[in-house]
């Protein structure tokens, strides 16, 4: 698996909010796809499964968040 590209804020340079709100959704997406490979391993231990899964819902109210804020 090839690892994700991370625009780090010192090289972004001067943006527009929307822009940068866009890729940090992308990056966001990007970063449930890991969790989700993650999640097909079946590692069988509870604790990690539920800690997995917290992510995952957490992960994806700040990509909602994002989107909503780049959709104003």
């Amino acid at each position: 698996m090839r690892n994700a590209m991370v625009r780090m804020p010192e090289q972004q340079g001067a943006r527009e909010p929307a822009p940068v709100l866009r890729d940090a959704v992308r990056q966001l997406e990007r970063a449930d796809l890991y969790l989700a490979a993650v999640a097909h391993m079946e590692i069988e231990d509870r604790a990690a499964g539920q800690s997995l899964n917290q992510l995952r819902t957490d992960l994806d109210l700040l990509r909602r968040h994002l989107a909503r804020l780049e959709a104003r």
